[in-house]
């Protein structure tokens, strides 16, 4: 366990990868000096951000390894095609990566629409799908055995989050929630972590459209509830909205947010008017000094004037996963070789635990609290 922690930390600086001699293989998608990847994610428009910065995190660990030789020999090609969150277009998507740039495997996956419509396009193909972004636990689900998610579940951060407000005295938690299969789960979540802390439902719930039309009224139905937090589970302009919109109404809760609330954001759109912002997050801290990997990452990060954050530490985070396990793989990977490898994988990254092993297609229950500035920066 000690000497592959020691491998991983280590992995972007190896010289023996590249000197190692490719073996040829067979699968689609790896040749004696190249191995393809793709991937099907919203790239566009604002639910595009976070992936853009995503990408970015994770270009940063392939074009290391790429240049210093690949992994045994072989250096790596992520192909990228946007589905805009719809599940008919990713798929087409996938169809195509495997059809028309013949692709290997899969990496970061985002969506839980997508994935679960894409699930048997993976298992048909038997290209496994490893790292994710934001998806709901239920189209986990639906992907098992052929897709491996590295962050951890909205269900373990709705348990993080209500233990940490039960320890406060919150007793009248509400939640704010899209509008969408995934908010319902979420919702659903929440409530039952609020009964396993003795209190019989959460205080209220609003479900907000993906395009926040509706976001006052729902405002006004969180404020009639008279809840002490407000847990959000939404994305975009509309979280800042909904905040005002409650402090303008006389309601004065304490907002925290999940993984998918960006919290720089916020506070960009409503600068010195923050009140108090915390967020659950599914990475470790970016900028931490004591952990090696966050310090390579900025280095790295800025060499490439990649901005420093969540997002793109997640990307980053996630591809080091992912060449975990095609170096699990081995010198002759096949598909057969990577689903082995990857349900073979327990590894320490960036200061947290990642399992692959048993019967668990998450990898990491890593969850901590963090305090968003009124200037947009994160304090643990």
């Amino acid at each position: 366990m000690a000497d592959r922690r020691q491998l991983l930390r280590t992995a972007l600086a190896l010289p023996w990868i590249a000197r190692t001699p490719a073996a040829f293989a067979t699968d689609a998608g790896v040749s004696e000096r190249e191995i393809v990847l793709g991937q099907s994610a919203v790239l566009t428009g604002p639910l595009g951000t976070a992936l853009q910065a995503f990408n970015a995190g994770a270009r940063l660990v392939f074009d290391a390894i790429n240049a210093s030789g690949g992994v045994y020999g072989r250096r790596l090609k992520l192909v990228s095609l946007d589905d805009e969150l719809k599940p008919d277009r990713a798929v087409a998507n996938y169809k195509a990566l495997l059809s028309e740039h013949k692709v290997f495997a899969f990496f970061g996956g985002v969506g839980s629409g997508t994935i679960a419509a894409a699930a048997p396009v993976l298992r048909e193909s038997h290209a496994p799908m490893i790292g994710n972004y934001a998806l709901a636990d239920a189209a986990r689900d639906k992907a098992q055995g052929a897709a491996y998610f590295v962050r951890a579940t909205y269900r373990r951060e709705a348990e993080k989050l209500v233990q940490h407000l039960s320890t406060l005295g919150m007793t009248r938690i509400a939640v704010a929630h899209l509008a969408n299969p995934g908010g319902d789960e979420v919702l659903a979540q929440v409530r039952k972590a609020v009964q396993a802390h003795g209190q019989a439902d959460v205080a209220g719930s609003a479900a907000v459209q993906n395009d926040g039309s509706n976001v006052a009224d729902a405002a006004r139905t969180l404020a009639a509830a008279q809840a002490q937090v407000v847990i959000m589970f939404m994305s975009g302009p509309p979280i800042a909205r909904l905040m005002q919109t409650m402090w303008d109404s006389g309601a004065s809760p304490a907002f925290y947010g999940m993984s998918v609330v960006a919290g720089d954001v916020v506070a960009q759109a409503l600068g010195g008017r923050l009140r108090g912002l915390a967020t659950s997050q599914v990475m470790p801290y970016p900028w931490s000094e004591s952990d090696p990997t966050a310090r390579e990452y900025r280095n790295r990060s800025g060499a490439a004037r990649t901005p420093v954050g969540y997002a793109s530490f997640e990307g980053y985070v996630n591809a080091l996963v992912m060449i975990e396990a095609l170096r699990a793989a081995g010198r002759t990977p096949t598909r057969d070789s990577l689903h082995q490898g990857i349900r073979s994988l327990r590894v320490r990254v960036a200061g947290i635990e990642v399992d692959f092993t048993g019967q668990s297609h998450t990898g990491s229950r890593f969850v901590e609290l963090a305090h968003v500035t009124p200037d947009g920066r994160y304090r643990r």
